[in-house]
């Protein structure tokens, strides 16, 4: 796996919620479990097999969570040059036709959030105000001017 670049803040948030997946979430579903398992006849017990499902995506979303951040890299504001997109930019783009859209380069996720590795955000990745950019989507690339960034 690729290092994934994190601001302090994105780090801090993944960790609190691998904290929660890991500790109240993660009891949860054992306690659903053994509820449904106290309904007798396990081969027929809908509710058994429904929390036995949730655990295994749970398990499978701690996994995932856990490589990302085996895999992370801290960037700090001060690693790339002011006025430049990096991780944690917030930055309003203008396409060829004139529509604007606000794009945040997180590897964390989120609303609006694209990550340094995903088409657009490599395209934006060290950009300045002003600069156009050119964004390979999978069927076309595309041009936008970077408007603002903060």
């Amino acid at each position: 796996m690729d290092r994934i670049k994190l601001t302090p803040a994105e780090m801090e948030t993944l960790q609190a919620e691998l904290a929660q997946m890991e500790g109240p979430k993660r009891a949860e579903i054992v306690e659903a479990i053994a509820v449904a398992r106290g309904h007798g006849d396990l081969s027929e017990n809908f509710e058994y097999h429904a929390a036995k499902n949730e655990q295994g995506l749970l398990e499978r979303q701690i996994t995932i969570l856990r490589a990302k951040l085996e895999n992370a890299e801290v960037i700090e504001p001060g690693d790339v040059p002011k006025g430049r997109v990096t991780v944690g930019s917030r930055v309003q783009i203008e396409d060829e036709s004139g529509e604007r859209m606000e794009v945040v380069i997180s590897s964390a996720g989120g609303v609006g959030a694209a990550s340094p590795e995903s088409p657009i955000g490599s395209a934006l990745y060290g950009a300045a105000k002003g600069d156009l950019v050119t964004i390979q989507a999978p069927n076309a690339s595309w041009q936008a001017r970077v408007v603002k960034i903060s």
